[in-house]
């Protein structure tokens, strides 16, 4: 970024799942503040996120948040440049609370209204916290989505792999879920794993070796279902042991599947940008993982690629990506303002590509 661009300040709306989000920040990478309100409580007894219950929690805690985050900031509407709020994809019952808070606020203020693409925002946050210059590989693993992609800019993306049934996130927390594991089901499978043997038993790798760089993790999450129903009908119960192995078999068998394809989309990004060192970017909630994070890393390190990720806590959704995606779009073009965009459950980031899942009126899944 320019360092003779004007300090721009934007605030940041995030409602596209189960977290509200709002954060204050500012183009020199000034996180005035951050604010997360979550429903993990309000959806653990039924494993995932509903739907419903998710957009009626955004509407009750959206406003109270907004207050707080500029008071912990100390600004007010005034001092904004923008407003800037997810505008897909995602639950669209959330979508509609975090655009339309955002399009009233841009409206009584005189403000522009950013839309942001959520998987945008996690692929833009490393830049927020390290002075990172495109192009760069991303690596982008979340509950809903799980990408390889050549950034080359801001709104310039080629879609290089992505996934053919579950996300990454998805697969932990369904394999949570099997385990009778709690909710949220990625850092629960995290734990257990720590002290299970991974070798124990014997999961596969999906698509190891094949062509490409997509992702599959349906059938490991079969298998999953396969190995503990064995471990039952062989002792009688699952015991703890048996999660606390399964889940490392688990991790194991994921860690696998993304060194190779990962391997793979380095071969295809260098042939676009040559075999000078380039950087490699991990986000998405995924990416907070600390074992995938070491094997990505050793990938890098072993490629000779500079890894980069997120801190933890702007790993998983949050406003300081959506608000410095907005900054980064109005850096790009000054006089934007996306009033008349409306949320959009599916939004891709390379628009271009090929749908690998879904392709209806909603446009693909991914």
């Amino acid at each position: 970024m320019s360092k003779e661009t004007n300090n721009l300040l934007v605030l940041g709306i995030e409602t596209s799942c189960d977290e509200t989000a709002v954060a204050v920040v500012d183009s020199k990478r000034t996180i005035h503040a951050h604010n997360v309100l979550s429903q993990i409580d309000d959806h653990a007894e039924y494993g995932g996120v509903v739907p419903e219950i998710a957009a009626r929690q955004h509407i009750s805690g959206l406003d109270h948040l907004i207050r707080k985050t500029l008071l912990d900031a100390d600004k007010t509407f005034n001092d904004l440049d923008a407003i800037a709020a997810t505008t897909g994809p995602g639950l669209v019952g959330g979508l509609m609370v975090g655009v339309m808070t955002a399009k009233a606020i841009a409206a009584a203020s005189g403000k522009p209204f950013v839309a942001v693409n959520h998987l945008e925002g996690h692929a833009l946050t490393a830049r927020l916290v390290e002075d990172i210059e495109f192009p760069y590989l991303l690596l982008l693993m979340s509950g809903g989505h799980c990408q390889l992609l050549a950034t080359y800019g801001v709104g310039s993306y080629e879609r290089l792999g992505s996934t053919i049934d579950d996300a990454a996130g998805e697969a932990f927390d369904k394999t949570a879920k099997l385990l009778g594991l709690p909710y949220p089901g990625g850092p629960a499978v995290e734990r257990a794993a720590k002290d299970g043997n991974p070798d124990r038993f014997d999961l596969p790798t999906p698509l190891l070796g094949r062509p490409g760089c997509d992702f599959s993790f349906s059938g490991l999450k079969t298998a999953v279902r396969r190995t503990a129903e064995a471990c039952v009908a062989e002792r009688g119960a699952l015991f703890p042991d048996d999660r606390a192995d399964i889940c490392a078999a688990f991790q194991q068998a994921m860690g696998r599947c993304i060194v190779d394809r990962l391997e793979k989309a380095i071969q295809i990004f260098r042939g676009k940008t040559g075999d000078k060192p380039m950087p490699l970017v991990v986000a998405g909630g995924v990416a907070a993982n600390q074992y995938l994070r070491a094997r990505i890393q050793d990938v890098a390190a072993a490629n000779t690629m500079t890894f980069h990720a997120p801190p933890m806590a702007l790993c998983t959704d949050n406003g300081a990506m959506i608000a410095w995606a907005g900054v980064e779009r109005l850096v790009r073009d000054p006089t934007l303002d996306d009033q008349d965009v409306a949320p959009r459950p599916r939004w891709p980031l390379d628009e271009s590509a090929a749908p690998k899942v879904g392709s209806g009126r909603k446009g693909p899944k991914a």
